[in-house]
C-alpha cells in the first residue's frame, strides 16, 4: 500500500521545504517533491496530511546500554568507578530475562517519545548464553524500533560473570545471533569487543575478524577514563588507539565509543584509518570523563555519531539532548562559538549516524528507511519559526515531537507510544524494584 506523507513543512538533505510530500512504500521512502505534484502522480496514494507540522528523519542513537535505564538515579553524583560498583557490578547480578526485557522497553520507549527511531544497543549482560541477547530484540520488536545490536564480546575477569565469555563462546553465540536476524530489516547485529582493558587482545582481534567475516561494522569503547589509557600504558606500552593499530583492528570498521582521552597522533590516525566516533556528551559530563575535541577529530576525517549511552550514566535518552550538548560543551571547552554549527551536531544524530552504522536511515530521500518524526512547528519551543532549524537543535523540547514513524508504521502520537502501553511498562518497573527491595 502506498501512503502519501506531507506537512507545512518537509526537512530533506537540502533543508525545510514547503509543500513538500514523501511517498512511502513496502517501509521504504520511494520519492519525495513537491505535493501537488506527487498526489498527481500517485492518485491511488493514501494521502496523510499533518497540518501544524514538520517531518524530520527519525534520529539515531548510535551507542546506548538499555538495561541501564532500570538504574537511572542509582549511584548519582559519584567517581566513574564508584558509579560503576554501586549501580552496574551491584544490580546485574540480580537482572533476569524478564528484567533485561524490561529495561530494554522503558529505554526504548522513551526513546521513541523523543524522535528516535533507530538504537544501537550495547549490550553485555549475556549470562552465559543469547536468551537475554533475545529479550532485548523481543523489546525492541514490540515498541516497533529498528535495532542495531551491537553485542559485547567481554573476557575481563574482574567484571561480574553475567558479562563474562570465552573467545569461542562469543564469536559462535554473536555469529549465530547474526546469522539468525540476516535479511531482517528492524534487526542488524555488529560484533562490540567492550574495551581495551575489558576485552582481551585474542578478543578484540576476534570481534574485528567476525565484522569482517560478517561485512559489519565492530563497536568498541575507547579511552573514556584516564585510568584505561594509564593501564594501556603500563600493560601493551602504547596509547589506546596504537594498540588498537597494533592488533590491526583499527579501520574504517571500527566504531570507538567516548574518545576523550587522545593525543594528536592518535588523533591524526583514526582518521587516516577511516575510523568512527559514537559520541556521548552528556554520559561524558555526568561522569566527569572529560572532553572529545570533537573539531578536531572532524578536521582529520573521523566520522562522527552521536549517542546517549546508558540511561544511568545520562539520565536523559534524547538525540536532540546530545546536539545540543555536543554543540555547547565544544564551545564552551575551546572559548570558540563559531567551532561547531547546529547544521554539523544535527548530522551527527542522524545521517552521519546511518552512513557510520551503514544503514539507509537518517534522512529523507528515496531508497531510505521511511523512518522519521513530525514536529508540531506551534510548541513554544520552536518559536519564532523563523529560525525553525536552529530552534530544533539548540531550543526545542521533547514535548514537540509529535509523531515517530519507523518503517513506514506509525509506533508514537500525540504522546502516546502506539505499540506498548506506557502504563504497563512503568508498572514492570515498579514491580521489579519492589522485588528487589524486599528483605531476603
Amino acid at each position: 500500500m502506498r501512503e502519501l506523507y506531507s506537512a507545512d513543512k518537509v526537512y530533506t538533505q537540502e533543508g525545510f521545504q514547503e509543500n513538500y510530500a514523501l511517498l512511502v512504500e513496502n517501509g521504504r521512502i520511494a520519492e519525495v517533491g513537491v505535493r501537488e505534484e506527487l498526489l498527481q502522480r500517485y492518485p491511488d496514494a493514501r494521502h496523510i496530511r499533518w497540518e501544524g507540522q514538520a517531518i524530520v528523519p527519525g534520529t539515531v542513537n548510535s551507542h546506548n546500554h538499555s538495561f541501564q535505564s532500570l538504574l537511572r538515579g542509582i549511584a548519582a553524583d559519584k567517581p566513574f568507578l564508584e558509579w560503576r560498583d554501586q549501580a552496574l557490578y551491584r544490580y546485574s547480578p540480580l537482572l533476569d530475562e524478564e528484567a533485561i526485557y524490561t529495561g530494554a522497553l522503558l529505554a526504548f520507549g522513551e526513546m521513541l517519545r523523543y524522535g528516535v527511531t533507530t538504537v544501537c544497543d550495547f549490550f553485555y549482560v549475556h549470562n552465559g548464553g543469547t536468551a537475554y541477547d533475545e529479550a532485548v530484540i523481543r523489546a525492541a520488536g514490540d515498541l516497533g524500533i529498528r535495532l542495531v545490536f551491537a553485542r559485547t564480546m567481554y573476557d575481563w575477569a574482574g567484571a561480574p560473570l553475567s558479562y563474562r565469555e570465552t573467545v569461542p563462546e562469543a564469536v559462535e553465540r554473536t555469529r549465530s545471533l547474526a546469522a539468525k536476524y540476516q535479511g531482517n530489516s528492524m534487526v542488524t547485529v555488529h560484533p562490540a569487543p567492550h574495551s581495551p582493558h575489558a576485552a582481551s587482545p585474542e578478543m578484540i582481534k576476534a570481534g574485528h575478524r567476525l565484522a569482517v567475516e560478517l561485512d559489519t561494522p565492530f563497536h568498541i569503547h575507547v579511552a573514556e577514563e584516564m585510568f584505561e589509557v594509564e593501564e594501556i600504558l603500563r600493560d601493551y606500552g602504547l596509547r589506546p588507539v596504537h594498540y588498537l593499530d597494533s592488533l590491526g583492528v583499527l579501520d574504517e570498521r571500527m566504531i570507538a565509543i567516548h574518545l576523550v582521552w587522545l593525543e594528536n597522533p592518535e588523533i591524526e590516525l583514526i582518521g587516516r584509518r577511516r575510523g568512527a566516533l559514537a559520541y556521548c556528551p552528556s554520559s561524558n559530563m555526568f561522569l566527569a570523563d572529560g572532553v572529545t575535541r570533537i573539531p578536531d577529530l572532524l578536521q582529520a576525517g573521523v566520522r562522527v555519531a552521536l549517542g546517549t549511552d546508558g540511561g544511568c550514566s545520562n539520565n536523559r535518552i534524547s538525540v536532540y539532548e546530545e546536539m545540543r550538548m555536543c554543540a555547547l560543551l565544544q564551545k564552551v571547552s575551546r572559548l570558540d562559538g563559531t567551532c561547531i554549527t547546529a547544521e554539523q551536531v544535527y548530522r551527527m544524530g542522524t545521517s552521519s549516524a546511518g552512513d557510520i552504522l551503514r544503514m539507509p536511515i537518517g534522512s529523507i530521500a528515496a531508497g531510505q528507511h521511511a523512518d522519521f518524526a513530525a514536529l508540531d512547528i506551534r510548541d513554544l519551543s520552536l518559536a519564532p519559526r523563523k529560525e525553525l532549524f536552529a530552534n530544533m537543535v539548540y531550543a526545542m523540547q521533547p514535548g514537540a515531537v509529535s509523531k515517530a514513524v519507523v518503517g513506514g508504521k506509525l509506533v508514537f502520537e500525540q504522546g502516546k507510544i502506539l505499540t506498548v502501553s506506557e502504563a504497563s511498562i512503568g508498572g514492570r518497573v515498579d514491580r521489579l524494584f519492589e522485588k528487589w527491595d524486599k528483605p531476603v
